[in-house]
């Protein structure tokens, strides 16, 4: 099981975004939680399961063993991450 996250791009509040992913969401909880998200941070809706992290927690989240994903070097990884985000998030996908 692997925990992603893709490139800080996503401008918001005068800093930079990006989305903390997992092959499940057991997994992906449970590594929010190392990171001190609260579960009210998750998200689910259309964009998929994940929680949006800045990019000092994206640097801490890597440290602690999340694979950096690239939507410009990985970008058939970064498809399959997403879908399986958008399944977890209709509940269709554990």
């Amino acid at each position: 099981m692997t925990v992603y996250v893709d490139d800080a791009v996503w401008p918001w509040r005068g800093r930079r975004w990006a989305h903390l992913m997992a092959d499940t969401l057991e997994e992906l909880h449970a590594f929010a939680t190392l990171l001190g998200l609260p579960r009210r941070a998750f998200q689910d809706r259309h964009s998929g399961a994940h929680y949006d992290i800045d990019t000092a927690l994206r640097e801490h989240a890597i440290t602690l063993g999340a694979v950096p994903i690239s939507r410009h070097r990985d970008r058939e990884l970064v498809k399959r991450v997403i879908a399986r985000a958008k399944l977890q998030g209709r509940g269709l996908a554990e």
